[in-house]
């Protein structure tokens, strides 16, 4: 289900049984994070932008630089991302 190119975010999911979009919170987190171009263009197709606006508002785990850089491309006030309160 996670694309080739994808895959070496998750190196710590069985990637044979791990059903990202049953996951997306984890999944939105991993990649928000860690993602590559590549990786960051998949997201944008497989999610939604209110899923995608809703993982940055609620996920804790990203580091302040990704939650900054997100915030700034999605319009999201620093106050409404979870990582930076």
């Amino acid at each position: 289900m996670i694309p080739k190119e994808v895959s070496p975010f998750f190196w710590d999911v069985n990637l044979e049984t791990f059903d990202p979009l049953s996951h997306p919170q984890y999944t939105l987190g991993r990649l928000l994070e860690f993602g590559d171009e590549k990786a960051v263009a998949w997201m944008r197709e497989t999610f939604s932008e209110v899923q995608i606006r809703n993982a940055l508002r609620t996920e804790r785990r990203l580091s302040r630089r990704s939650a900054n850089f997100w915030a700034l491309v999605y319009g999201i006030p620093p106050s409404e991302v979870a990582a930076l309160t």
